[in-house]
């Protein structure tokens, strides 16, 4: 029985990725900005799903499924840009990985008051929420549970209140992290989680806790996550619909649909994967993450929006144009990458830190740039790594031997931007 109940799972684990067969990952290499802007506007004339942006010295990467690949090859080649298959069908890699992961899964875990949940695996939405119930449970004393809402198919948007002080202290900064506004970044989990687990379970810089609250949302997408999971691995929008008729193209790219510059450099196209919506926060998860910032606005100094991938902290603005504060905001991103380069794995190469539009490409309607919006004075995007020299798990694929890793680096960049904006938010209070 046993047998035949793991032979069904295999065959339900490889079945679940057909609508990725055939499809080829590519790297492009362009020379100059111009080949580069040429390359990202692709994923609007080809319909293929960019993964990185190219820029000089620093490749693209885009899935191409098998009926698009004949066309895509002739226009790079047209345009004499230079490219390599990283993959010829990208679904036999989508099979490792969830065999990966599946062994990992069949270990039994205790969810407890002192263990918290483990590192070695991605967490689905119900473990998740399992978790912060269970963490608002046991550390009543540190650690309040709000429940922001619901998504627009009606899961439930929580978030974790973690202070000393029941956020009644005025003297301490907020600090706010969120992760999974992107469904398939399925990397960024463990960085919030590890935020919470070093400030909750395993606390051995009571400073951290002492002198700062935190605000942390670790699925900030709960629809396209769970779609992650059981139908398309590499969804990234929300899974909105009601856009065409019988839905054949759904969801709105959360990180398009902030009041800021909306609608200027985005899709207006519901089949492309940065339709930016009906209108600005036309969508509930953008609603929530919205009123969070307005409520903490007097308090909240550092907001970090965790995507993945490419190892970068970008602000904004998305437009191109630097904030009145650039200089503060591009050395505090300096330091928070020197320290996450100072522990990362040596095969993942430094951060790189920079304007998003400089560093990428124009992006509107963004939750980085809709933070300094909302009086937010540092704002950032962290794009984790890409494992870019794994001969198997590069872009959004996720190696179960990272995720704790993941975690570890990224909270030490956490770190230092929140004792910065203890220090200087004491500076201007005057105390």
């Amino acid at each position: 029985m046993y047998q035949l109940v793991f032979l069904l799972f295999l065959g339900s684990v490889f079945a679940k990725h057909e609508i990725y067969e055939g499809h080829a990952i590519y790297e492009v290499s362009v020379k100059d900005y111009d080949q580069g802007k040429f390359f990202n506007q692709l994923q609007y004339e080809l319909d293929v799903d960019l993964w990185s942006y190219a820029a000089p010295e620093r490749p693209g990467m885009v899935r191409v499924s098998k009926h698009k690949r004949s066309e895509f090859e002739d226009v790079l080649i047209a345009n004499n840009i230079e490219f390599k298959i990283r993959t010829e069908n990208v679904k036999e890699l989508l099979d490792l990985e969830d065999q990966l992961h599946a062994r990992v899964s069949r270990k039994s875990y205790n969810m407890s008051r002192t263990a918290g949940l483990p590192f070695d695996r991605i967490h689905t939405y119900k473990q998740v929420d399992d978790y912060l119930e269970m963490l608002a449970k046991e550390y009543p004393e540190t650690v309040k549970l709000v429940n922001a809402g619901k998504s627009f198919e009606g899961r439930d948007i929580k978030y974790l209140k973690i202070s000393t002080t029941d956020f009644q202290d005025d003297s301490k900064p907020i600090v706010f992290i969120e992760s999974l506004l992107h469904a398939r970044e399925w990397i960024t989990l463990p960085a919030s989680l590890y935020a919470i687990h070093k400030l909750v379970i395993d606390v051995t810089e009571r400073d951290l806790l002492q002198d700062i609250d935190w605000i942390i949302l670790p699925i900030a997408n709960p629809d396209g996550y769970v779609h992650s999971h059981e139908q398309a691995r590499f969804w990234r929008k929300n899974r909105a619909n009601g856009f065409m008729e019988n839905d054949t193209c759904m969801g709105v790219d959360l990180n398009r649909n902030f009041d800021i510059d909306w609608g200027t450099a985005s899709s207006n196209d519901v089949c492309t994967e940065t339709f930016h919506g009906r209108g600005p926060f036309s969508e509930p998860e953008a609603i929530i993450i919205r009123d969070i910032i307005a409520e903490y606005s007097d308090r909240l100094e550092i907001f970090l929006d965790i995507h993945s991938f490419g190892s970068m902290i970008l602000y904004g603005w998305g437009s191109g144009v630097l904030p009145e504060n650039g200089l503060i905001v591009h050395l505090v991103a300096v330091r928070m990458a020197n320290a996450i380069d100072a522990v990362k794995m040596y095969w993942n190469r430094d951060y790189i830190v920079g304007n998003s539009a400089m560093v990428l490409d124009l992006a509107s309607g963004t939750a980085m740039d809709y933070g300094k919006v909302g009086g937010v004075d540092l704002s950032y995007t962290y794009e984790l790594p890409a494992l870019r020299d794994s001969f198997w798990f590069f872009g959004f694929l996720v190696d179960p031997d990272f995720i704790e890793q993941a975690g570890f680096e990224t909270w030490e960049g956490m770190k230092v931007g929140a004792r910065y904006v203890r220090d200087n938010y004491r500076k201007k209070r005057g105390l």
